[in-house]
């Protein structure tokens, strides 16, 4: 099951604090907006979100249709097939994508310790 990129996407206390203590460990920004309380981080291959008041838990995020950069993939399993396929395993799915369209959508499910996991498609 190809899921996409892979990110972890942190809640966290003060947005300023955080991309000051990840700038030490060597990650960029690449995208986001401090003001609007979210950043996206990079080090090499490994993605971070930053988000502050979004969300109460950490989680893992998947994008279907991106390389770790963001560039979009020529060919990718759409998150509708994916949460065709994860139904099809027993997974219970959380927040559900809209099985009517196409483009950008996204599901939700958690696993057996509680985290929750996004897959979030943006085309």
């Amino acid at each position: 099951m190809e899921l996409g990129a892979f990110s972890v996407s942190l809640a966290v206390k003060d947005i300023n604090a955080s991309r000051e203590f990840y700038a030490r460990l060597g990650f960029e920004e690449v995208g986001g907006n401090a003001e609007e309380n979210w950043l996206i981080l990079r080090n090499r291959d490994h993605t971070i979100g930053l988000f502050q008041g979004m969300f109460d838990k950490n989680m893992l995020t998947f994008n279907p249709g991106w390389d770790q950069h963001c560039n979009h993939l020529d060919t990718f399993t759409d998150v509708r097939e994916l949460q065709r396929k994860l139904k099809s395993e027993g997974i219970a799915i959380g927040v559900e994508a809209d099985e009517s369209g196409t483009g950008p959508a996204s599901l939700m499910i958690t696993d057996p310790d509680g985290n929750p996991i996004l897959i979030d498609q943006h085309r």
